[in-house]
């Protein structure tokens, strides 16, 4: 069980390890890299996934599942921050949208191959249309609804379901080309995930451990529920122990800045969350391969 748990976390970590040296030495703005790939590859790698995807009623308590992950710690997170007298604004959403993309993705591939892709990334889909929508509804006071529909994940997600659903053929070649333009998403993902590193700060340390600990408790009382009510096959089990006890999402760090709600806090959950997988994700992989 444990070479297999290192053979999978290998490549993972490798390449957050080639992120973080490229983010230290050669010091690139992953800004505009990060921009391309949330609007070209990873949509590419959405739409590639969806539209070659069964899709039916048997994937309903996935989806079920991947709410209950995403929703109930941003529902117990709330008795926590009165007690703890935090900002529910700021510490509840780094809970509810984990890091499905940059480490979930490829971490589901190693685990269990390619067969998982499209759960994965069903997966990642749900997360990343609850963050811009009811994240964004959390963060501010206005109707996120105009963002939600011009942003290219969205889009595609739209469009993939539409013609899944319509028993539409997609032309062989364009879903070559965009399979293959999605491959460069994880990649890409690992790198700057690993170059976010670089901008770790001691001063955040402690953020960043009470985080990682709420974040553990927020999500194995999600997967608790998840376990107990929706009947899932084990391979997509086996997921949702990683996918509700994920670090907190990039994204989180870059809508608190936006909003100006703590973005040194939200930045040091994000960033030490991540660093701390090193240790939580063997712990989890090893439980979820146990079930």
């Amino acid at each position: 069980m444990f070479e297999q748990v290192i053979g999978i976390l290998f490549p993972v970590f490798a390449l957050v390890l080639v992120g973080y040296s490229v983010g230290r030495w050669i010091r690139p703005d992953f800004k505009a890299i990060n921009r391309i790939n949330m609007d070209t590859f990873t949509p590419a790698l959405v739409f590639s996934s969806l539209v070659a995807m069964p899709l039916d009623t048997e994937q309903v308590p996935l989806l079920s599942a991947a709410l209950i992950a995403v929703l109930v710690p941003g529902i117990v997170m709330i008795p926590i921050c009165k007690l703890m007298k935090i900002e529910y604004k700021a510490w509840a959403p780094p809970h509810m949208f984990r890091n499905s993309g940059n480490l979930a993705i490829p971490l589901f591939t190693y685990t269990f191959g390619e067969s998982a892709l499209a759960s994965a990334v069903l997966l990642f889909v749900v997360s990343a249309c609850t963050h811009v929508s009811l994240g964004l509804a959390v963060l501010s006071n206005g109707n996120p609804f105009k963002q939600v529909i011009r942003m290219p994940v969205f889009l595609a997600t739209a469009a993939a379901l539409t013609i899944n659903l319509s028993g539409l053929v997609v032309w062989s070649p364009l879903y070559e080309a965009t399979k293959l333009l999605g491959q460069a998403a994880v990649p890409v993902m690992l790198l700057s995930l690993g170059a976010q590193m670089c901008n770790m700060r001691l001063a955040g340390l402690k953020v960043g451990v009470i985080c990682t600990a709420q974040s553990l408790l927020t999500g194995a009382i999600a997967f608790g529920l998840i376990y107990v009510f929706i009947p899932l096959p084990t391979m997509q089990l086996q997921m949702l122990v990683l996918f509700a006890m994920l670090p907190p999402a990039v994204m989180n760090y870059l809508f608190a800045e936006r909003f100006h709600i703590a973005p040194d806090q939200v930045a040091s959950m994000v960033l030490f969350g991540n660093f701390f997988s090193i240790l939580t994700l063997p712990i989890l992989l090893w439980f979820a391969l146990s079930l």
